[in-house]
This record gives structure tokens, C-alpha cells and sequence, in this order.
């Protein structure tokens, strides 16, 4: 076990808690009891109220990223009540509402997370799933489709008051996800924003960039999303399937999120940036994206991607969304309904993030 910022470890005890989860790529997720480590000095003991569904999830336990650790147990958009903390926790009490998202420990020594930023510690962030579990020899960590999750204080967050918990939820991994690139480009006044993409993602990205003050631009191949779109938040919506539609915005954007996760045309969209902006991708293809030279040089603009955020950064989201009363748009579902939903997420069928009620996990057998 990871202790302290030394390099001593040692047995931890446990206890068993109900869990859904999957032992291989192909079966289906059942319930399964996993174990959960006894919470030490510094831990924060979390009853699981709330879990997002995240297309990761989907990636992982179906093992499509090609490194799976089963058994597995997905669910990094954690909304909880906290049950009991370590001796030496300040941060959090009793009965606090908190969240856990992507990230349950680094190594907190590197530049990196030195600086805040966790997601890109240099020997590698532990994921809240599928990640070796340090403190559990032998064992990968299992993520928020469970009754309870034990976490180190650091990596807790706190959840604003009057947000509604189940819809929150999804900020902890879509909500970061689109905030940090946002903040990172400077998106506030004056600046004319581009979201490609109304699903998960993109429908944060647009609530969250329009209350930083940015004119916002929704592109969607579907023409029934436009109002769904205005309805989130953007000012203009834009057929990207539809060149007299795209080109009337050439050189027009100062930043552009793109958040589609399928094959697209990247270059048709770096054309609508100014000299000077940028084009982040979120969104994760499968295959590469293939880049023109000349959609860049011209124009001094620039193609990057970006991840999640740091601890700090993802209080730091919560505590805006809490300023502007933003959370996600979700449908709630029984813990015995997330094999379908996933199916429906796949197809798009989801508007915009599903939240898994955990209480229906304890009902059960």
C-alpha cells in the first residue's frame, strides 16, 4: 500500500460489499461483491447514492481498450454520502454529500501533481476502476457501481448544495471533461465557441460555456437537435453536413471542443478557426483522425486534446456549476437496467447521461 508519500506497504484488511460487475469482455454485468479496504487515518468512508454511466465504462468492462483487469467494476461519476472518515481527515465529516470522479490517487510528487494536475501524473494516475490497486495487492481498483467506495481525502470532493445530487453525478467525468479545455483556452466574452457533438460531452460543454460568457456555436449532423441545442445554451446552430452551412463560419471561431467519439471530418472544422485558435478533441475515434498540413500552417492554429482535469480544477467545476446552477441532463435507471442502457448508449439513445439510482443495488438479493 501507497502510505504518506513513502514507499512502505502493508496488508490491508477489508469488507465485502454488493457490487455489478463483469469477470470477462463478453458476459454480461451481474451483481458480484467485491472488497473494499478498511478506511486508514486519512480515508473517507463514501455510501454510493448516485452513479453515471460514462462511455468508458462501456470500453472497459467489454475490454475494447485492449486492457481490461477483471473482475470489473465500472463507475467513475460517484455522488455519495460520507458514512465514517479517518483519524486524521479535516477536510470532510460525517453525513457530508461528496463526489469521487476519474481520478483515486497519484503519486503526488511529480511535476505534475505538483502543479494540480493528477490526470497527467508522470508514472500514472490511479483510475477510480481498472487500475492496480495499491492498497489491495494483487486486485484492480472497483469503481461506483457499488454500495460504498473508500478514498484517500485528497481525491474527495465536495458537492454544492443546491445542486440535485443524481444529476451531478455526470459533472464528476463529463462535466471536467468539457470545463478544463474551456478554461484552458481562455473561453469567457468576446470569444465565439464551437461544440461539435450533442451528446454526453457536448451538451455540457454548451451549458458550461455559454455561463463563461462565450457566443456559442452547436454543430450536429441531425437537424432535430437544433433546438435542443438552443435549449442548452447555444446561440447558433450549425448542419455540419451542410457545406453552404459550414462555410458561412470559415475563420469565424476563436476555440472549438469537439466531443464526437466517431470517425469525422477534423479538417472541415479547423477551417471555421481564426488565425490563432484552437481545436481540442474530447471526444476519443477509435481510428486516427487524419490532419492536413495545410489546415493548420496558414492560419497558426492548433489541434490538441485534452483530459479530465486535476482535483483541485474538478472542485474547482463543481463550484462554478453550483454558482450557475448547471448539472447534466440524465435518465435515471435501476442498477439492474445498465446492461440495457449500455446498449442504448451505443445507439445514441440517451439524452444525455444515464445515472444509475444505487439504492436499487442495495434491494437486491
Amino acid at each position: 500500500m501507497y502510505l504518506n508519500n513513502s514507499n512502505q506497504y502493508k496488508f490491508m484488511s477489508t469488507t465485502e460489499v454488493k457490487a455489478y460487475g463483469t469477470e470477462a469482455a463478453e458476459a454480461p454485468l451481474n451483481q458480484l461483491n467485491i472488497p473494499r479496504r478498511t478506511p486508514t487515518a486519512h480515508d473517507v468512508e463514501i455510501e454510493i447514492l448516485f452513479c453515471g454511466v460514462c462511455h468508458s465504462d462501456i470500453h472497459t468492462v467489454r475490454n475494447e481498450w485492449h486492457n481490461t483487469m477483471y473482475p470489473s467494476v465500472p463507475g467513475h461519476e460517484i455522488v455519495g454520502r460520507v458514512l465514517s472518515v479517518g483519524g486524521h481527515v479535516s477536510k470532510f465529516k460525517q453525513g457530508d454529500l461528496v463526489g469521487v470522479g476519474c481520478i483515486v490517487d497519484s503519486c503526488r510528487e511529480c511535476q505534475y501533481c505538483q502543479e494540480g494536475l493528477e490526470q497527467y501524473c508522470e508514472p500514472g494516475m490511479t483510475g477510480t476502476y481498472n487500475s492496480p490497486d495499491a492498497h489491495l495487492e494483487g486486485k484492480p481498483t472497483f469503481g461506483g457501481y457499488s454500495e460504498r467506495v473508500v478514498v484517500d481525502e485528497n481525491y474527495v470532493l465536495r458537492i454544492p448544495e443546491n445542486l440535485d445530487l443524481a444529476a451531478t453525478a455526470p459533472l464528476l467525468c463529463a462535466g471536467i471533461t468539457t470545463y478544463s479545455p474551456l478554461k484552458h483556452w481562455n473561453v469567457g466574452p468576446g470569444k465565439k465557441v464551437g461544440v461539435v457533438g450533442i451528446g454526453g460531452l457536448g451538451h455540457m460543454a454548451i451549458k458550461i460555456a455559454n455561463a463563461m460568457g462565450a457566443e456559442v456555436v452547436a454543430f450536429t449532423t441531425s437537424e432535430s437537435k437544433f433546438a435542443e441545442a438552443k435549449r442548452l445554451g447555444a446561440h447558433e446552430v450549425v448542419l455540419s453536413k451542410d457545406p453552404e452551412q459550414m462555410a458561412a463560419y470559415q475563420g469565424k471561431l476563436h476555440f472549438i471542443l469537439d466531443a464526437v467519439s466517431a470517425q469525422h471530418d477534423i479538417n472541415a472544422f479547423l477551417a471555421l478557426l481564426r488565425v490563432d485558435g484552437s481545436l481540442a478533441l474530447v471526444g476519443a475515434p477509435e481510428e486516427a483522425l487524419p490532419v492536413a498540413a495545410f489546415s493548420l500552417i496558414p492560419g497558426r492554429k492548433s489541434f490538441s486534446g485534452s483530459m479530465i482535469g486535476g482535483i483541485a480544477e474538478t472542485q474547482e467545476m463543481l463550484d462554478f456549476c453550483g454558482e450557475h446552477n448547471i448539472t447534466a441532463d440524465i435518465e435515471m435507471i435501476d442498477m439492474n437496467e445498465v446492461n440495457e442502457a449500455y446498449e442504448r448508449m451505443i445507439k445514441g439513445d440517451v439524452k444525455y447521461r444515464f445515472v444509475i439510482d444505487m439504492a436499487t443495488l442495495k434491494g437486491q438479493n
